[in-house]
């Protein structure tokens, strides 16, 4: 199949099942860079472009005739493709899948829609749920609100963690001393040796958590790994490192991690062993909220109720942590939420980003003493 095949059958799977699009795109081997883009842009822009096939549409089309309308529209107004190769490429592609009507139905609705978005209420043009923008809207305000959705739409670098630049491949940022960004994307990957591929923000928590050359350290919720080895590398490769997560098969990636990065001091379990440690990390699981950007279907499947329920899930973790530290010892809470219930209203923040202010991915830190 061709990208915009693979595209295709890639929403309609997704809107099938409840699979996340990058598990889904573990699959595409061919094309992958442009079928990417045609997936993940229409998640991003998925109500914009609904809104934009509506206004063209008398009763709504079947599912698998929509989807070609909308890849379509955002190939000519959102990727600003020609619109003789969007409008046949897409076409063509209905005449596998849709009858001789609605063919005719898609070309016509290509041709002439409208894409203005004006009219459209502000949720519909930045493509989020409507409660998830009101509830932004309560916290920060209609502008930044704006910013922070436009900021999820907009396709995010790739960054690596690692101790010496790379010339051609990565270049330094501003970002953190240990984050370089990655402007040669095949050439880091097929042999990316060292680094670790890993936002700055996630950095902070371990930052704050500051482990020492020779202390104990409990990483609740480790996998996969990107955290426990920067806790080693801080550590200087000397003492010890409990890590633990729900997920024996994610902590397999913990294991493979460790090996790669050549992290000696780790010890890998699911079960939190009955003894305290120096300094224990809890990087809980969360809604995500501060990620979207690099999980664009994200929106889509959230509900609001989750956020309150890992609430709860972040409290006991955050308990566990407590009576696992040493008098005297850190506990330090991690996010990647923006959500007040389930960062401030657990512990109070230390350090706590914004996307469009601080330039990397919504991330919540509280470090408390015992």
């Amino acid at each position: 199949m061709n990208a915009r095949a693979q595209a295709l059958d890639l929403i309609l799977r997704w809107q099938r099942s409840r699979q996340f699009a990058d598990e889904l795109l573990v699959e595409v081997r061919e094309e992958r860079a442009l079928t990417t883009e045609l997936f993940y842009g229409w998640l991003r822009n998925k109500s914009a472009l609904e809104f934009i096939q509506n206004r063209q549409a008398v009763q709504p089309p079947r599912p698998v005739v929509a989807a070609l309308i909308q890849l379509g529209l955002y190939q000519l107004h959102f990727l600003k493709l020609p619109a003789h190769a969007a409008v046949h490429e897409t076409v063509a592609l209905a005449k596998e899948h849709a009858s001789p009507a609605e063919v005719k139905f898609v070309n016509a609705v290509l041709r002439r829609a409208n894409p203005s978005l004006e009219s459209a209420p502000p949720w519909i043009r930045w493509s989020h749920p409507e409660w998830l923008w009101h509830r932004w809207v309560r916290r920060y305000g209609a502008e930044q609100t704006a910013a922070l959705c436009r900021w999820n739409n907009t396709p995010p670098p790739v960054y690596v963690r690692g101790t010496e630049p790379w010339p051609g491949v990565l270049e330094p940022t501003a970002l953190h001393p240990l984050c370089y960004r990655v402007i040669d994307a095949p050439k880091f990957f097929a042999n990316p040796g060292k680094y670790y591929v890993q936002d700055p923000s996630t950095l902070i928590a371990v930052d704050v958590l500051d482990p020492q050359p020779g202390e104990s350290v409990l990483d609740l919720c480790a996998a996969p790994g990107g955290k426990t080895t920067y806790i080693a590398q801080k550590m200087q490769n000397r003492g010890r490192i409990v890590a633990t997560d729900s997920s024996q098969a994610r902590l397999k990636l913990v294991v493979e991690n460790c090996r790669r990065l050549g992290v000696e001091i780790v010890t890998v379990t699911r079960a939190v062993p009955a003894e305290k440690f120096d300094r224990v990390l809890v990087d809980a699981p969360c809604s995500n909220t501060g990620v979207m950007r690099r999980r664009p279907d994200l929106r889509w499947r959230l509900a609001e109720k989750e956020i309150f329920r890992l609430a709860g899930v972040q409290r006991q973790l955050l308990e566990t942590a407590m009576q696992h530290v040493q008098p005297g010892g850190v506990v330090v809470y991690s996010t990647c939420s923006l959500e007040s219930e389930e960062n401030e209203h657990i512990a109070p923040a230390t350090r706590a980003t914004f996307p469009p202010r601080d330039g990397m991915d919504g991330a919540f830190v509280a470090r408390v003493q015992r």
